[in-house]
């Protein structure tokens, strides 16, 4: 079982089940923007293809950080583990 970094700022994690054709990745990636904060980037889709994504702004990297690792817990109980 692969562990998370202490404070990743790029997670990858897919959800393969050949039986049920499923295929999807999920990225989360912390991103400083130009006025001192912090972005968080979602990506998801089915894994070849580009995908949908979404921007959160976030006053620092705590808060970012935080967010992101709420997706990330939220994602392995659905059955999605780290991309390696």
């Amino acid at each position: 079982m692969q562990q998370l970094e202490m404070f990743p700022d790029d997670i990858r994690i897919e959800r393969v089940d050949p039986e049920a054709n499923m295929y999807r990745f999920y990225r989360m990636r912390l991103l400083p923007d130009l006025f001192g904060g912090v972005s968080l980037l979602r990506e998801w889709g089915r894994i070849g293809t580009q995908g949908r994504h979404r921007i959160e702004l976030f006053e620092d990297a705590g808060h970012a950080a935080d967010a992101m690792l709420d997706l990330y817990r939220a994602k392995k109980k659905r059955g999605y583990q780290l991309a390696g």
